[in-house]
């Protein structure tokens, strides 16, 4: 293990990439490194920071700190199973930091919950330094497959497999993740798909830094489900502090913007910023973004 990292200067971590984020840079200080390897499919770095808590990085960009990384697990959880009128069974394709299973698992109508993950370590050092995400790899729901994604996908739709609802928690269209951002990809997730059938992805990008990517994106899925749309959820440690979600629905009948479930009570009580409020705003577009990514 290297106690240094190459986007960590006197004592500031700093993610730049002009690839997807052009022009502009952001910046946390760190206390200390506590994990830096290059695993067989990226560099892995966990650092303790001043505010924020652990912070997960994977080939330098942010992908959870225990500060704010709530605002993205449950909006990319919670948006899809309360489309959908009645999920049971499950399929989460990334998010080895488990964050996004504790919030697929506070579902009681959910049966099944099986997570598909490429990289080990990012389980294993999860349990360590992210326990209150990798708390949910001990629910008796969840599943755990140590696969690529994308030949999972295919395996799926060979054998007839189907879920109610898929989720996509990737990292950036760059390395590894890179396959999961083309047309195959959108195939094999409507394939394995119920009729009524929800997915979600993240989009890696959001309005403010790559419009014309989004509208590519969207065209991608507009192509292959019949309704696909774009939403968003705030949160500092992500590059202009927005992160874009594309939801597909393989039902043309079935709305995103609308829930078809409402958290009870008690589900409520669980969750710290979604509602049934901020799921139909966060489709909301300002109206530039929304001349170009509305169908």
């Amino acid at each position: 293990m290297s106690s240094q990292h190459p986007c960590i200067t006197d004592g500031w971590f700093n993610e730049v990439n002009d690839k997807s984020f052009p022009g502009q840079a952001f910046s946390l200080k760190v206390n200390k490194v506590l994990y830096h390897e290059k695993s067989q499919f990226q560099d892995i770095l966990i650092f303790e920071s001043s505010d924020y808590g652990n912070v997960l990085v994977l080939d330098g960009i942010i992908q959870v700190s225990e500060r704010d990384e709530f605002a993205y697990q449950e909006m990319i959880s919670h948006v899809p199973l309360y489309t959908h009128e009645n999920p049971k069974k499950i399929l989460v394709i990334g998010g080895g930091d488990g964050g996004v299973l504790r919030e697929v698992v506070k579902h009681s109508c959910v049966e099944e919950a099986t997570l598909v993950e490429i990289d080990s370590r990012v389980i294993e050092l999860s349990k360590k330094y992210l326990p209150g995400m990798a708390c949910s790899f001990k629910h008796p729901k969840v599943r755990v497959k140590l696969c690529d994604g994308f030949q999972f996908l295919r395996d799926v739709a060979e054998s007839g497999t189907k879920y109610d609802v898929i989720i996509t928690d990737s990292s950036d269209p760059d390395g590894p993740a890179e396959a999961f951002f083309q047309m195959e990809y959108f195939e094999l997730l409507y394939k394995a798909l119920n009729d009524n059938g929800v997915v979600i992805a993240q989009a890696s990008e959001n309005v403010w830094l790559n419009l014309d990517y989004l509208k590519t994106l969207l065209h991608t899925a507009r192509a292959v489900f019949p309704l696909a749309e774009y939403c968003s959820t705030m949160l500092p440690t992500y590059t202009s502090g927005q992160l874009g979600l594309i939801t597909c629905c393989k039902n043309p009948k079935v709305n995103p913007t609308d829930p078809s479930r409402v958290p009870t009570e008690e589900e409520q009580t669980n969750m710290r910023y979604y509602n049934r409020g901020i799921h139909s705003a966060a489709f909301v577009l300002p109206t530039w973004a929304g001349k170009v990514l509305k169908p």
